[in-house]
């Protein structure tokens, strides 16, 4: 493997050299976001590997189980046996993914109103669910013995979809270390190459930050991690590439650096528009796009970002246990980011043996009716120049958007496209009448002229009047408990 890793590291210097992109933040800030993703606003994540086997906890599950003191530890040892006898490694034969359909895939994702689809190429854990030549830890050797994310791709593309990979391959390096700290089956010398290499125990506590930064990377494994990273790219040409959260350590910088200057520069060799996704601070100011990790922000924000989340509140993969969303938290986690300038991201949780599960299905379901019905408003549009009105402020941060937001009757969020100003009631009235304070006569915030109003999906259309304090809109007949979409055709 070390052969490959050398030859590798020699390539991606030479595609810089040659390149416009440098691996430095000047040559590579004001990269330009992508024009298909500020008009596709919604995309399906995919968190599915050898962690939905046990399906318990959540995708932590080969950190957690050698964590002495923890549910997954003890849930292990009772249901597979001592940790020294029936470690991680030993999921990935049961991983079959028998029942693996992308095509029926796909069409359920199309059906839901994503324009982009986005599987975990590698998470923490260290399987590779692709076809990869730096390893022999991947879905196409082992497990189900097939490219993963190779046939994804197909399906995606055949549907006019665009597809996209994320990476969260960085944690390995910490994730399973636990199994130096208990009896496991870590080998007594990890070698480079090993499934379980290097498995370093963990260098921070409580996410202190000084510690995360701070904390040195070994060479090889960073090395590694970019040769990689730099495969995905290469064999199944993403057109976003998504990083989780400790990519931001200091360790990482020049290879990350690395990484965006080969991409972009890569890109531009296909024609084709990217971008990468990153959390925290971890690529300078307009180098990619920001995401919030499960998370939203309070009003607009001037540049693109990104909304991560999941259907479920308590984990990405699927387990025997998830605790479910409901529609209208969805579909107004959705709204409200359009609203503020942003994409969601939303992840399903498929079964070991690749098929969805039923409540996942049950979602995606119902967003796409409502997508079919309101897609107008959310589809290719901008923000307007305020977000919204209404008593419900949402939280700004990471691992916000699983707060319940109890949206009132007098919420509205809004979006606009090609001379219409389209108001999200986010609750619609029990009274069947929406009062949009920010289209009143007297309203300060808009100045023009209402040419006429339509409630989308009204079974009996609907009457509006332009009042001092409020733009009322009534429409009989309506009765839902997912927010409605106004059109207010505007001069």
């Amino acid at each position: 493997m070390r052969d490959k890793l050398e030859k590798y590291l020699k390539k991606i210097d030479e595609v810089i050299e040659r390149g416009p992109y440098k691996d430095n933040w000047d040559s590579l800030a004001f990269h330009k976001v992508p024009d298909w993703y500020r008009n596709a606003k919604l995309g399906i994540f995919i968190h599915w590997g050898v962690f939905s086997v046990p399906a318990f906890g959540n995708e932590w599950y080969p950190r957690w189980m050698y964590k002495k003191d923890t549910n997954e530890h003890r849930h292990h040892i009772e249901t597979y046996g001592p940790l020294k006898d029936f470690g991680y490694k030993e999921f990935v034969p049961m991983f079959k993914a028998e029942n693996y359909n992308p095509e029926e895939w796909v069409k359920l994702f199309k059906r839901a109103g994503a324009k982009f689809i986005m599987p975990v190429a590698e998470h923490h854990d260290g399987f590779q669910m692709y076809d990869s030549e730096l390893s022999e830890w991947c879905a196409s050797k082992k497990g189900p013995c097939k490219d993963m994310m190779g046939m994804l791709k197909n399906e995606v593309e055949k549907n006019n979809l665009v597809f996209t990979a994320s990476s969260h391959r960085i944690e390995h390096y910490w994730f399973m270390g636990g199994m130096r700290e208990t009896e496991s089956d870590i080998p007594e010398k990890l070698e480079y190459g090993d499934f379980y290499w290097p498995s370093y125990i963990e260098p921070f506590e409580n996410y202190n930050q000084e510690q995360i930064q701070g904390f040195e990377v070994e060479t090889l494994f960073m090395q590694d991690w970019l040769v990689r990273t730099c495969e995905i790219v290469d064999k199944y040409r993403p057109r976003i590439v998504y990083f989780d959260w400790w990519i931001q350590v200091e360790a990482a910088k020049p290879y990350l650096k690395k990484f965006i200057a080969y991409y972009y520069n890569r890109a531009l060799e296909w024609g084709e528009e990217v971008t990468v996704n990153y959390k925290n601070d971890a690529l300078m100011y307009q180098c990619g796009v920001r995401d919030i990790e499960r998370g939203q922000l309070s009003d607009i924000s001037p540049d693109y970002w990104q909304n991560d989340t999941s259907v479920a509140k308590n984990s990405w993969c699927f387990t025997e246990n998830n605790d479910y969303k409901k529609p209208e938290e969805i579909i107004s986690c959705l709204i409200d980011v359009v609203s503020k300038n942003g994409s969601l991201l939303l992840n399903v949780g498929p079964k070991a043996d690749g098929t969805l599960p039923e409540k996942d299905i049950e979602l995606l379901n119902a967003l796409g009716e409502w997508m079919d019905i309101n897609g107008e408003g959310i589809y290719e549009t901008s923000f307007w120049k305020k977000s919204g009105e209404g008593p419900t402020v949402t939280e700004e941060g990471h691992f916000t958007d699983v707060l319940e937001h109890s949206f009132t009757s007098e919420d509205f969020r809004f979006t606009y496209k090609n001379g219409c100003i389209f108001a999200f009631s986010m609750k619609w009235p029990e009274d069947g009448v929406a009062r949009i304070r920010t289209f009143g006569k007297k309203s300060k915030n808009f100045k023009g002229v209402i040419r006429n109003v339509e409630v989308l999906g009204a079974p009996e259309g609907c009457e509006f009047q332009l009042c001092d304090e409020y733009l009322s809109v009534s429409a009989k007949g309506m009765k839902t408990t997912l927010p409605v979409g106004i059109k207010i055709m505007v001069d």
